[in-house]
């Protein structure tokens, strides 16, 4: 039976905007002089909520854990397209948003549930003969990608406001929210980008239960360990 270390576990984030998931994961490492953190399931930059971060023998469950499905909540931009499909791209189109209701958008979001084939955008994390795609977009380069088998349990809009509709979507790992909401646009006419996003569930793991990443800094060791979730927690179903 292996002996497991109190900091063998995960601990939960919640990330603020600016950061990447990589950024997070190395500055915890060096604040807390650890030889093993990972994290499951990468949030591009400008996005916030739920990271679950993996420490020591914890590291062993990633795959297990990025495996899990995602709620997320955001809002969605319309009229403007980005190569990016996000606020941080550049912008490729504006059209003029025509008359919609948020019953009609919802129609054409409804069109996006269950499993579907998504393409990758060019810029995101997804390596091709091991260089990542949005290395490749930084040169201007147009590469073909794979499509990958996603599911979508529910895609749905709160609210709307010309030009911002807020949604939550809940989905399976892999999901590129901005692409769906990229396709949205073009469904409905004017085009749309991300303009936000947040995470608020993986698997079992709900951003309420989580500590904001400063605050996680500024932790005493002591402090930390009690807020890791054991190794043996993690395994077991939720």
């Amino acid at each position: 039976m292996h002996q497991f270390d109190s900091l063998d576990g995960a601990i939960l984030i919640d990330k603020p905007a600016g950061p990447t998931s990589h950024d997070v994961v190395d500055a915890v490492r060096r604040n807390f002089g650890l030889k093993k953190v990972g994290h499951c399931g990468t949030l591009d930059p400008a996005a916030t909520g739920l990271l679950v971060l993996v420490l020591g023998r914890g590291t062993k469950l990633s795959e297990k854990l990025m495996s899990d499905d995602k709620v997320y909540e955001g809002a969605a931009k319309f009229g403007e397209t980005t190569d990016s499909y996000d606020a941080d791209g550049e912008l490729v189109s504006s059209l003029p948003v025509p008359p919609m209701t948020l019953e009609e958008i919802n129609q054409a979001a409804a069109a996006f549930q269950g499993d579907q084939m998504q393409m990758p955008p060019m810029v995101s994390a997804v390596k091709i003969k091991g260089v990542p795609l949005y290395k490749m977009a930084r040169k201007g380069l147009e590469v073909e990608r794979k499509p990958r088998l996603i599911h979508v349990y529910s895609f749905r809009f709160t609210s709307y406001a010309e030009p911002l509709g807020w949604f939550r979507v809940a989905c399976t790992k892999g999901t590129y929210v901005r692409a769906l909401v990229h396709e949205l646009g073009l469904k409905t006419g004017p085009g749309a980008h991300l303009a936000s996003l947040r995470r608020l569930l993986s698997g079992k793991f709900d951003v309420k239960d989580a500590i904001p990443f400063e605050d996680a800094l500024q932790l005493s060791p002591a402090e930390l360990e009690k807020r890791v979730l054991p190794f043996l927690q993690l395994t077991q179903p939720a």
